[in-house]
């Protein structure tokens, strides 16, 4: 399984090492406070929350660069839309690596 790397971090920066700091703390700012709200409204059944919580997360997720990931999270904004939940316990898995890669 793909694991989250600083390739694409690195192409936007184009070498700007104060560039990528700053992409990478507002990352760490950013994704708990995301996966907590996405975590509070899947569990309340709030899926249309969920989708536009996903949905920002997918970007911190493709940043990161897994492709893999971007199209679990498409998927699954798909699914939510429609009360489908089967794929949120593998998004929890790519959230989690996210989580050990940052901290």
């Amino acid at each position: 399984m793909e694991q989250p790397n600083l390739s694409v971090i690195k192409e936007i920066a184009e070498n700007d090492i104060d560039f990528q700091n700053s992409i990478l703390d507002i990352l760490k700012s950013e994704f708990p406070k995301e996966v907590e709200a996405y975590k509070n409204s899947f569990d309340n059944k709030n899926f249309l929350e969920s989708v536009n919580i996903v949905h920002k997360l997918k970007h911190k997720i493709s940043l990161l660069g897994l492709q893999e990931g971007v199209q679990l999270a498409t998927a699954l904004e798909t699914d939510l839309k429609q009360g489908n939940t089967k794929l949120h316990l593998k998004f929890l898995e790519v959230l989690d690596k996210i989580h050990v890669y940052l901290y």
